[in-house]
Parts: C-alpha cells; structure tokens; sequence
C-alpha cells in the first residue's frame, strides 16, 4: 500500500498529523538528507520535500527565497533524487515531492515518476499543474507508479469543483487556508474559519490537511480542529534557515512557537 495510504489508513481517530515543508538544498546543498531523518526521528508525520524553482508563483518570500539560495547551492532534481535515494531505506513516513510543473517537465513525467519511486517518495504536488493535465497526462503514469497526485483547492474553489477533485484523486486532499501566497500568520479570521465549517460539512471521501500560514498554537488548533492535520512551511523554512541547517534546533523552536 502507498505510504500516504497507509498513514491515513491506520490513523487513530483522536490523531491529527503535522508535516512540514523544507526547500531542497537549502540552506545547505547536502543537508537533505539530515533534515528528513531528523524530522522523521522527532516524530513529524510526513515531509513536503520542496524542488526550488526560479519563478514560484505561489510562493511568499520565505520560499522563494529558499528556493533561490538552494538554486545558488546548485539543488537541481538529479541532485535531489540522487540524495533521496541514498536514505531511501531508513525513511518509513511519507515523502512528497512539492514543485511545479516546469522543471518535471524538463525531467520528463515518466522520469520524474520513475525516480520518485526509486528515491521512496510516495507522491507529488504540483501548484500550478492544469487538472485537465493531471487527469489525461499525470495521473495515468503517475498510477502506474502508484504515486500520489496531491491537489489544491482554495477558499475560491466551487463546491463542484471539490467535488470532482475528491472523486479523482487519493491520498489526502491539500486545502489551503487562503488564495493569498504562503506566508506565516497570526490568526485565521471569521472567513477562513467559515470556509473550513464549509468543507467539512460536504464530507468528502479524501482527509484533508490545511496549509499555508500555520506558523502557532492558535492557527495549528484552528487546522487540526477542522482537518486531518496541519501543513507547515515557511515558519520551519525561516527557523531552519535561522539555524543554519541544525534540524534539532529549528524544531524545537518550531515546537516552542506552536505552544504559544
């Protein structure tokens, strides 16, 4: 069974996940490997490994800058895989690769999908990926690999829409708490809040996990209160980064921040 099958499969009720988001290659070009064990070690659930992209769209500018010293650092997904391959047999949680599409496709999907597979990752999440795109060029590789495409939807996103996005996908959906970029934020407000009540009375097939802007206790309650889980990203990118690559200490200050 997939990995992101399984860990959603086998999950307690009462249990809600945390997975954070890094950016290959930064702030150091051979640190990816440190980084996931540690996390793995320190009991995150699963890992959005980032590939840095010249031009990310969605992006804040945490990750874009992420995304730029590692593209300085010489990150490029060969290096990527070649790394992931190598501790490929001491990871045990879900691995998903977070890009977008230009650089895989300069990979080739079959590749992509191919080394994915051979580095252990369990799937993927392209931002900018057409849906279209997925359903009649992505998804029929990527199932052949048994890989999971994760996708998106937004406080925008019409309930048709998540509708046919639940019925043709698997693993968990990705619900990002805003349509603006990713970035940490105090609060979620009244609209957020109503959007997430929203979502949970359609009662989709798929779990969900919300992301963009978790960076405290009361924005990581607010997500788990209404998902499987929450997703963190530029919060741990800024503490990593802060501490120069020690994975250890960026989470306990990671842990020390969602207290508070």
């Amino acid at each position: 069974m997939n990995k992101i099958n399984k860990l959603f499969a086998e999950r307690p009720t009462d249990q809600k996940f945390l997975s954070l988001y890094f950016c290959a290659g930064c702030p150091t070009l051979d640190g990816t490997g440190s980084v996931i064990l540690t996390m793995q070690k320190r009991g995150i659930d699963f890992i959005e490994v980032g590939i840095p992209f010249s031009d990310p769209l969605a992006d804040g500018p945490v990750i874009q800058s992420a995304a730029t010293r590692a593209l300085k650092n010489g990150m490029n997904l060969k290096t990527l895989f070649a790394q992931l391959t190598a501790i490929k047999d001491q990871v045990q949680i879900p691995l998903i690769m977070m890009g977008y599409l230009n650089p895989i496709l300069h990979y080739g999907i079959e590749p992509f999908c191919q080394s994915c597979v051979e580095a252990g990752v369990s799937g993927m999440i392209i931002p900018d990926l057409p849906f279209d795109d997925y359903l009649n060029i992505v998804k029929p590789v990527a199932d052949r690999y048994d890989l999971r495409v994760i996708m998106l939807i937004t406080p925008e996103t019409s309930e048709e829409r998540i509708r046919f996005i639940d019925e043709n996908t698997d693993g968990f959906i990705y619900m990002v708490s805003s349509a603006a970029i990713t970035g940490a934020q105090k609060s979620f407000d009244d609209a957020k809040q109503e959007y997430f009540r929203r979502i949970n009375s359609m009662n989709l097939r798929n779990p969900r996990m919300i992301g963009f802007g978790i960076s405290n206790r009361q924005t990581l309650e607010a997500a788990q209160r209404n998902a499987a889980g929450a997703i963190i990203g530029s919060k741990f990118v800024t503490l990593l980064n802060e501490a120069e690559g020690n994975t250890d200490i960026a989470l306990d200050h990671l842990f020390e921040a969602l207290e508070k």
